[in-house]
């Protein structure tokens, strides 16, 4: 069980480097969003959206890493949904990785060709559409479904707290559908809908990192007092 609290822990303190990496991240690539056009054309920030892309890299480090080091842990409670969820985080850092080149290609063309305005403002769109892929598709199944079920089927985090991602993602999935039929923007009806999945994310990343998984949980009583188990043949 020792092991297996210090990967709840490395689990929680990975989930809270996502918070750290990805906000900010989307704060320094907004002179690039907002207006790929004029970043071209004027000065620049170049080393802030180095800065950015550099904690989208570590973005992606730590997404995969929530997804290893939980993987033998609810591999015990369903060993498909586990698969799954790795999955899930893998897929969700290829759409950030496309986005993270999409960026660095405005960079480019600031440096290289100042006057294509055009494809700018076209690289810039499709770093918008990886992240509706990305975090807006991905997660809500990933981290909102698979991992809900996961926590609440498990008992390794109280239930009630694992019903933020049951709830959270059906919201999130539902509010960027919206985003694409353009039925509303991103920063309106999708913004409070993601507030759900966002505390979901949040909490447990803070419950794991501080308290590890709960000692009670069938999964790491049966670990403790009968070994690995492995699959009959």
């Amino acid at each position: 069980m020792a092991e297996d609290q210090r990967n709840a822990r490395i689990f929680g303190v990975l989930f809270i480097i996502t918070f750290l990496t990805s906000i900010p991240a989307v704060a320094l690539f907004q002179p690039v969003l907002d207006d790929p056009a004029a970043y071209i054309a004027g000065g620049g920030k170049d080393n802030q959206i180095y800065l950015g892309a550099l904690l989208e890299l570590l973005l992606i480090i730590a997404n995969v890493g929530t997804a290893v080091v939980l993987y033998p842990i609810v591999r015990r409670q369903n060993e498909l949904l586990a698969i799954g969820y790795v999955t899930a985080r893998v897929i969700e850092c290829v759409f950030l990785a496309g986005g993270i080149i999409f960026v660095l290609g405005v960079v480019s063309l600031r440096q290289d060709s100042p006057d294509a305005a055009d494809l700018a403002v076209s690289l810039a769109a499709l770093k918008d559409w990886t992240f509706l892929f990305g975090p807006g598709f991905i997660v809500p199944f990933g981290n909102g479904l698979i991992l809900g079920y996961l926590m609440y089927s498990s008992g390794l985090v109280p239930r009630r707290m694992a019903w933020l991602g049951l709830i959270g993602g059906p919201l999130l999935l539902f509010g960027n559908i919206g985003v694409l039929f353009d039925w509303w923007e991103q920063t309106s009806a999708a913004g409070l809908l993601v507030a759900p999945e966002f505390l979901w994310e949040l909490s447990l990343g803070i419950y794991a990192a501080v308290w590890g998984f709960r000692k009670d949980a069938p999964i790491l009583s049966a670990r403790s007092t009968m070994g690995p188990q492995t699959d009959a043949g």
